[in-house]
């Protein structure tokens, strides 16, 4: 970082305002669909959030006063919608920094009919900080994010202390923070950082790891890794404090 960098990152934190220094992802711009490009035209209007536009309102963004669910990057978005769909009676938001994954959501959301969902195409860290008021969320989902296997971008992923604390405030007393990793030493992390977290209580009978609920839908991904052999580790914490 150059000293005029520095210096703007100090200004900029002594303001109170927030600035990511590490990222958690990688933004890849693929090539919408046709359906895509289609889907985001018509849909955004209905479903889309600008991150611009600040502090949300959900009563009025759902015209409802139901639990909300939060979803960080929701890939291709199937089965956010699926749990949308499968549960009415709560709203849900999904935070997405690709947009073909916005489009292939708001194209699988369309062909569902659903009302109960609405996207975010921006960071997900910043959507937190200046979107969601404190003690509004009744889950935050994160399921398989990044795992930035390599030792040295460890750092780069998304489950820290610091998130985790940024994370707390958005939740409920009794709210609820899902992980889902397919990476055991991603797991073995992410228990070592909620088990840190004393605001946070695990939900397992072992202090360790959940059986899939039967809200998350198995990924195609999932299944797949299924047949090979492979783990998947859910993890459920519920603030607390």
């Amino acid at each position: 970082m150059s000293e005029k960098d520095q210096t703007r990152l100090e200004q900029a934190k002594e303001s109170g305002k927030y600035i990511r220094t590490i990222r958690s992802f990688v933004k890849r711009e693929g090539r919408l669909t046709n359906g895509q490009a289609n889907a985001i035209e018509q849909s955004w209007p209905t479903m889309g959030l600008v991150h611009e536009n600040g502090l949300l309102d959900f009563k009025l963004t759902f015209n409802n006063d139901n639990d909300v669910v939060l979803e960080i990057g929701f890939g291709m978005g199937k089965s956010l919608v699926e749990m949308a769909t499968q549960a009415p009676d709560q709203n849900f938001i999904g935070i997405e920094v690709h947009r073909p994954g916005v489009g292939a959501c708001l194209l699988d959301a369309a062909q569902a009919e659903v009302t109960n969902l609405r996207v975010y195409e921006h960071d997900a860290v910043e959507v937190l900080a200046d979107c969601i008021a404190d003690n509004s969320l009744s889950r935050v989902q994160l399921f398989f994010p990044d795992p930035w296997h390599k030792k040295r971008h460890h750092k780069r992923r998304i489950v820290q202390a610091e998130f985790v604390e940024n994370l707390r405030t958005k939740l409920k007393i009794g709210g609820v923070f899902h992980m889902a990793t397919d990476w055991e030493n991603y797991a073995e992390h992410m228990l070592e950082v909620m088990n840190s977290a004393t605001a946070f209580k695990n939900q397992s009978s072992n202090n360790d790891y959940m059986p899939r609920p039967d809200f998350r839908p198995l990924t195609k991904f999932e299944k797949r890794g299924h047949r090979l052999g492979h783990g998947v580790w859910d993890l459920m914490f519920e603030r607390v404090e």
